[in-house]
């Protein structure tokens, strides 16, 4: 899933000895004017005085010290309380590091106001492994008491927002709530915030769930996006289906810096109407989503159902067979045979998405019930390191083609969940040569 990005800007860049600094979205005026001057050769006092100011700014918010921000910030009373809230918000995250680069190439002379391209580097302590570098474009403007000094009118240029893929966090979009637990920063807001308790810890029991399972070193801790206002969910790029509004639930990385593939950090967010709905269907959709989390790139290769099919099957672990569920469309396609596993294309999305999801997961499931639980991660594993063709070594390795897999996964399926369930043979047979393996046991039909 990867992030939108936008390509660098041309121009050396001036680093700030400065901590933080991000801003809510909006500026002093209703539709900030669109800067129509073309970048030129900056006066070094200008660079100067810019730089000078982002750095008061981020002194203010690490001393915690709000009349020293305020009287960096100018412009419309809306503005800088916009202002005022972002304060608000960033003192709630854990900075742990977070710097400002500006670009005096990119400088644009607007009347008495300047606007410069300033990229700010943060790094969520706990959560990200590098600073996520963020791009934006900021107004400033000589003080009028001082005019050796700088200060901010703007942080609003929707034309080059547009042009760039800006795409702010909520602490930079309006009122946030910080709720935190072991190993979880959720971000919540005013309609969302009776539920963080429970949500938080669902989250921390599901970090606890799936590191039992998942073989691979990952941090156990994650940022979740758990708003009532879907914006951000919105937002999300390149999310499975299309439509951000089609998913319970999505987990998506976080690129390190606009134009690069390494990721500081994979989060998750939930769909509003996901937030007041405590139980076990959420915690498995959370132990599903942290499954994503907790893969990282080790499955950026693997096929969809394999990828979901993991993650289905890891959330299933910690429940009773018994409260294990699987659609009642799956179940009446399984009884009708499927011929084959889900295609990446068609995997999400549509009336057969939820069928997609039961396939995916059985076929994990037959695979560790004929095998073991191992044949899952050496499987991903092989398909990690690339060039290789997922059907040719299903039918090396495990002695099962693709078409065979989705049968077998479908008669797992009906055994457990039809109506009324099969007889199913109490010893099965080893694999042969020429047929896949049965599984190795069955658990009783679900109630």
């Amino acid at each position: 899933m990867p992030i939108v990005r936008s390509s660098l800007l041309p121009g050396v860049l001036a680093a700030l000895l400065a901590l933080p600094g991000c801003s809510l979205a909006g500026g002093d005026d209703p539709v900030p004017p669109e800067p129509s001057t073309s970048s030129y050769a900056a006066p070094p006092d200008v660079v100067a005085g810019v730089e000078q100011a982002l750095r008061r700014r981020a002194r203010a918010v690490v001393d915690a010290n709000p009349e020293a921000f305020d009287r960096g910030v100018r412009g419309e009373a809306g503005f800088r309380e916009q202002q005022r809230t972002w304060f608000a918000n960033l003192r709630q995250l854990p900075v742990g590091e977070l710097r400002y680069t500006v670009d005096p190439g990119a400088l644009l002379r607007d009347g008495d106001d300047y606007w410069v391209v300033v990229e700010e580097h943060l790094r969520l302590a706990g959560y990200d492994a590098v600073p996520v570098v963020s791009r934006d474009r900021y107004r400033f403007r000589p003080s009028r008491r001082n005019p050796d000094r700088m200060v901010l009118t703007s942080v609003t240029d929707e034309a080059w927002e547009r042009d760039n893929g800006v795409r702010p966090q909520p602490w930079d979009l309006g009122p946030v709530e910080v709720r935190s637990g072991a190993g979880v920063l959720g971000i919540f807001d005013a309609g969302s915030l009776p539920d963080a308790g429970p949500l938080v810890r669902s989250v921390e029991r599901g970090i606890d769930d799936v590191a039992a399972v998942v073989p691979y070193e990952w941090s156990r801790s994650v940022v979740v996006y758990a708003l009532s206002d879907p914006t951000f969910l919105a937002s999300i790029p390149d999310v499975p289906g299309g439509d951000p509004d089609d998913l319970d639930g999505v987990a998506f990385p976080v690129t390190a810096a606009p134009g690069e593939e390494a990721s500081a950090a994979y989060r998750f967010a939930l769909h509003p109407r996901m937030l007041d709905r405590r139980g076990a269907a959420r915690d498995r959709l959370v132990r599903h989503e942290l499954t994503h989390v907790a893969l990282g790139a080790h499955d950026d290769r693997a096929p969809v159902w394999l990828s979901e099919g993991l993650a289905e099957y890891v959330s299933a672990q910690p429940m009773a067979p018994q409260d294990r569920r699987v659609p009642a469309r799956a179940v009446r396609a399984a009884e009708a045979g499927f011929d084959a596993l889900p295609a990446d294309d068609s995997f999400n999305g549509g009336e057969e998405s939820e069928t997609n999801y039961a396939l995916a997961w059985f076929a994990c499931e037959y695979l560790a019930r004929s095998f073991d639980e191992a044949t899952l991660w050496t499987l991903l594993d092989q398909l990690g390191a690339g060039g290789v063709d997922v059907d040719q070594l299903l039918r090396d390795q495990l002695r099962v083609g693709p078409k065979r897999l989705a049968q077998r996964a479908g008669e797992l399926i009906v055994a457990e969940y039809g109506d009324p369930p099969p007889v199913v043979p109490p010893t099965p047979t080893a694999p042969a040569e020429t047929a896949p393996a049965t599984p190795s046991s069955v658990v009783p039909p679900a109630g």
